[in-house]
């Protein structure tokens, strides 16, 4: 794995070679490195890092990169050429709004949970002060989603990972000024999906959201190289990538209330054995939400 410090093989000098270059010449050639090396998309790659470099759209542009800006973006071109994903090098990433921090230990947010976010968000308009669950919350740009279109909403974020949890801290604190772990308004708590349910008072939420792990054993021995960088523990779903899904289906209706939401992304492939297991679990209603590109996303389910 490649840090700052080490440049890959075929790299070496590149740094020298973007000084006093034009921004949209210099990001044009971290473009071409960029696919030689399989990125998905170079261009926009290498338009992102000299944007980040510089503060400015390079194709707008035409101050020559200082010195220490050829060579940082030198250092963040080779992270790329290795794969590491563009949003753990930018440090932040875009979510419906407003942005969250990641980095590595931490899923990053993808536009395929918007379709999730705004099913919640709409299913909870009306009520004054609901109570929301985020299960696996990750970074926490789910609950942090439904935070910021429903204020008065309360919402506990669950996340297992030591890891992930930093990063579900830092950005909880930054949607909620004078935040703490246990802020009435927003509790953030480490603790293990398959254990947390153990123990909670019934019919105590409005909503449970949850982004939980759903790829399958085959489909975690066949990841792309930038999803090799982020956890697995956020990915693997079991063998048919359906564990979590069995365990909340049935686990998590006690704590919501009559008339409560249940709110889950899945896999595109995966929407009529969710519905199954949603349905044998005794959630009535079960509906379909579709991503942006109209695949199967997720599923909403009402407790009686």
């Amino acid at each position: 794995m490649t840090t700052e410090h080490q440049m890959p093989e075929g790299l070496e000098g590149l740094g020298e070679m973007l000084v006093e270059m034009d921004p949209r010449m210099a990001a044009g050639m971290v473009a071409g490195m960029l696919q030689a090396s399989g990125c998905p998309d170079p261009d926009f790659d290498a338009v992102e890092l000299t944007r980040l470099v510089t503060g400015q759209d390079p194709r707008l542009s035409e101050t020559p990169l200082t010195e220490e800006q050829a060579a940082r973006l030198a250092r963040l071109a080779a992270l790329r050429f290795e794969r590491r994903p563009l949003q753990y090098i930018e440090g932040k990433w875009g979510f419906l709004d407003f942005e969250v921090q990641v980095g590595e230990g931490v899923l990053i947010p993808r536009q395929d949970s918007e379709a999730i976010c705004l099913k919640a968000i709409d299913l909870l308009k009306g009520q004054a002060a609901p109570t929301v669950l985020d299960l696996c919350a990750g970074s926490g740009c789910l609950g942090l989603a439904v935070k910021s279109r429903c204020p008065a909403a309360r919402v506990t974020a669950v996340e297992k990972s030591a890891e992930a949890l930093p990063w579900l801290q830092k950005n909880a604190a930054e949607a909620l000024p004078g935040f703490d772990a246990a802020h009435p308004a927003l509790n953030v708590q480490q603790g293990d999906v398959f254990q947390w349910n153990k123990g909670q008072a019934e019919g105590q939420f409005d909503l449970i959201l949850a982004n939980p792990p759903y790829l399958t054993a085959e489909e975690m021995r066949t990841l792309q190289p930038e999803v090799e960088f982020e956890p697995a523990m956020a990915l693997d779903g079991g063998e048919d990538g359906l564990d979590f899904y069995r365990h909340i289906a049935k686990a998590y209706r006690p704590l919501t209330k009559p008339g409560g939401w249940l709110v889950m992304e899945f896999g595109w492939q995966q929407w009529e054995p969710v519905k199954a297991l949603l349905e044998a679990a005794g959630w009535q209603d079960v509906q379909r939400i579709l991503d942006a590109e109209g695949r199967d996303r997720g599923a909403a389910a009402r407790n009686g």
